[in-house]
């Protein structure tokens, strides 16, 4: 689930994309689980918005570094 940051800024977009669908799904997951009463340990639901944020922050700074690069 969770990766470390470093492990996350060596990803290229395309795999960047890939994980962020994939924490999406999980948060899926952990919402219908605590809705159900099945999820023990809700601060996992907490770690994965962090992890989806940190994601999309990383896809939109390899967003403007390519658009800096188209433009010089």
């Amino acid at each position: 689930m969770a990766r470390e940051l470093a492990e996350l800024r060596e990803m290229d977009l395309a795999t960047l994309v890939e994980e962020l669908r994939s924490s999406k799904q999980e948060a899926l997951n952990l919402r219908f689980r605590n809705a159900t009463g099945q999820l023990d340990n809700t601060a996992e639901m907490g770690k994965v918005r962090r992890q989806i944020a940190r994601i999309n922050t990383l896809i939109r700074q390899q967003e403007i570094a390519a658009a800096e690069a188209a433009g010089k």
